[in-house]
């Protein structure tokens, strides 16, 4: 197992790795996130199972046709059929890996030897809930290794197995992006960049690109304040965490407190706040009174840890209360800027968490995009007259974005539309690298 898998006191066996895997996709597929279940991942398996789970998440939709074909009758066994699911994901990497005209991988995909996934896998289901399956497992993954090209041709005349998506999740692409639906597919399933925001409250763009390049770090500037790394790195092992001198935030997400235009002396309300990145900017760019809002409370207790890592004490007002209830929450002093950053499917960072494909159902869009449109109406109410409201969110699904500026406008005449980017794409520049995430942005200003 490649060393950066495993932990230098403990050794751990793929086999093991590969039990929490499938532990992991039993538990996406049945509604939780892969982040929960991971957590409850022993702390000396998690690394490698974060690595191999996400791997497997992007190629879910082919390991699941393959598997129907291999075995038409899965056992009623939900964390074999888990396995079995893993399994063919790795043994299909490892395949592919040994072509002579394979594409060369990145060097977070999970390549073993063929022989080595199989064995490890029959070893995985050595237990009693799975014993009596291990010769079923064996056979399959084997015959698997035999006819590979005339089972991928099959499996790949499923749309869902060609893309691994499902077929609702193409089809509202294919709709949406006539020209470019084939290439956000494809573009959710390579990891994006790391990518930091510098406090300039702390440091500077200048300084931190010095010292990061000290430490043997190349980046690229992105956007007013953004750093993108060539590698990802843990943030403890780069220069000016502890100090605040930054924080991890995408470079689309590092858009909104930019276009918010936060003043000295404003009023500022962060509706669904947590986990707090944008309020971190908006204080960085301006000494101004803000609330932060959500109603989630451990979530909020996470904006208040980054506001104090980051330094950050202009005495921020963290209120854990529903945005859609103003009359729960709101002491009827109207905001002078109001970040609508609402909950959505979050389709748009589909790449950095690759389980949400898995997770939402075509029904989740037309869901949230009402929970939107009541969310941001409560909250027009609390802007006062010559303020601005920027909605925001990380979906590239029209219902949740354009469709839903177009709605609000037409539902507030005193709302005037200000120029702002409206919808970013996950696409590759021309070098090759997608540095956003799929975003989108409405500023409205309400008339005086």
């Amino acid at each position: 197992m490649p060393a950066n898998h495993n932990s230098p006191q403990r050794p751990v066996a793929l086999s093991d790795v590969m039990l929490a895997c499938a532990r992991a996709v039993q538990a996406v597929k049945s509604g939780r996130s892969l982040s929960d279940a991971l957590a409850a991942t022993p702390a000396h398996l998690r690394s490698a199972a974060q690595a191999i789970s996400f791997h497997v998440m992007r190629r879910l939709g082919l390991a699941t046709e393959i598997k129907s074909l291999l075995v038409r009758r899965t056992p009623p066994n939900p964390l074999f059929d888990a396995l079995l699911q893993v399994s063919l994901a790795l043994l299909d990497t490892a395949m592919e890996a040994a072509l002579p005209d394979a594409p060369e991988k990145a060097s977070q995909e999970p390549v073993y030897a063929v022989h080595t996934v199989v064995d490890q896998a029959v070893r995985a289901a050595d237990m009693p809930s799975m014993r009596s399956y291990k010769g079923l497992l064996n056979a399959a993954l084997r015959r698997f290794t035999r006819e590979r090209a005339d089972i991928l041709t099959q499996a790949r005349r499923n749309p869902a197995a060609r893309w691994n998506y499902p077929l609702w999740w193409i089809k509202q692409l294919e709709r949406a992006y006539p020209d470019h639906w084939q290439a956000l597919l494809q573009a959710g399933d390579r990891q994006g960049p790391m990518t930091l925001r510098v406090n300039v409250r702390r440091s500077s763009v200048g300084e931190m690109t010095e010292r990061l390049a000290q430490a043997g770090i190349q980046v690229r500037r992105v956007g007013e304040a953004g750093l993108a790394l060539g590698q990802a790195r843990p943030v403890h092992e780069l220069p000016g965490f502890e100090e605040g001198c930054w924080s991890v935030q995408d470079a689309a997400a590092q858009q909104a407190a930019v276009l918010l235009q936060p003043f000295d002396g404003a009023r500022v309300l962060d509706a669904c706040s947590a986990p707090g990145g944008k309020a971190a900017h908006v204080l960085e760019l301006a000494r101004c009174s803000l609330l932060a809002l959500d109603n989630d409370a451990a979530r909020l207790e996470r904006v208040a840890q980054n506001l104090d890592r980051l330094g950050l004490h202009d005495d921020p007002v963290l209120l854990c209360a529903d945005a859609a209830d103003p009359q729960s929450w709101w002491d009827g002093q109207p905001f002078d800027l109001v970040l609508a950053d609402v909950p959505c499917t979050a389709s748009g960072v589909v790449r950095r968490h690759p389980d949400i494909r898995w997770l939402r159902r075509e029904a989740d869009v037309a869901r949230t995009a009402a929970l939107q449109q009541k969310i941001v109406a409560a909250l027009w109410k609390t802007v006062k007259p010559g303020g601005r409201l920027l909605y925001a969110t990380c979906s590239i699904f029209p219902q949740e974005g354009e469709l839903q500026a177009q709605r609000f406008l037409d539902a507030h005449p005193d709302a005037r539309r200000l120029p702002a980017p409206g919808q970013i794409l996950p696409l590759p520049d021309e070098d090759g690298r997608a540095l956003y995430d799929g975003f989108f942005y409405a500023l409205f200003a309400k008339r005086a």
